[in-house]
């Protein structure tokens, strides 16, 4: 099975991207909803232990805990040392149910493989990238979402052009998702063809 990473800066269309690959019946992890998941179990009680106060009601409060690490690079070195390997767990078992089903190939979605160091975990990456004007304006378009908390965001990721210069595959949607979803069924009919 061929396991491709999905990745791309915040706001760049990577949940799009994902759905047309699951629309087409490709397998598609998420990490962010594994997070999600994660903030209401198992993670819980290690969130609670580094982060006093970001649990309420029994599951991570998403908004407290970016109060504590956004735009600090050492407590986010410390979060992310509690969820990375519990979503790698999540991974694993994701990986193992696609392969069980004979599914030739499944997409992980992980919006930080390369500055996780993960880009080594997966047959080849997937860039979904846009113009920097296109991605600005969507993010900020989002609830609760600042200048400052946008640039921190922007300052922890690796740069769009490096990226798009690791990649195996590019999805650009920049103009229209129709365009995207043309781009997406070619890297399917690749994989397709590399299964032999």
């Amino acid at each position: 099975m061929i396991v491709i990473g999905l990745t791309g800066s915040i706001g760049m269309g990577k949940s799009t991207t994902a759905r047309m690959f699951a629309e087409a019946g490709i397998p598609v992890h998420d990490a962010d909803l594994a997070v999600h998941r994660l903030y209401r179990g198992a993670a819980v009680a290690p969130v609670e232990a580094a982060f006093p106060g970001t649990v309420r009601d029994g599951e991570v409060d998403r908004m407290k805990l970016a109060a504590h690490v956004v735009g600090k690079p050492e407590a986010m070195r410390r979060l992310e040392a509690i969820v990375h390997p519990l979503v790698r767990e999540c991974e694993r078992d994701f990986l193992k149910a696609a392969a069980a089903d004979n599914h030739y190939l499944a997409v992980l979605d992980i919006p930080l493989l390369f500055e996780a160091g993960r880009a080594g975990d997966v047959d080849a990456v997937l860039v979904v990238s846009a113009d920097a004007e296109r991605q600005r304006s969507r993010v900020l378009s989002r609830p609760e979402m600042t200048e400052e908390k946008f640039d921190a965001l922007i300052a922890a990721q690796m740069p769009d052009a490096e990226k798009r210069r690791r990649a195996h595959f590019l999805v650009l949607t920049d103009f229209d998702f129709d365009a995207a979803r043309r781009q997406v069924a070619g890297i399917i009919r690749v994989a397709a063809a590399m299964r032999g």
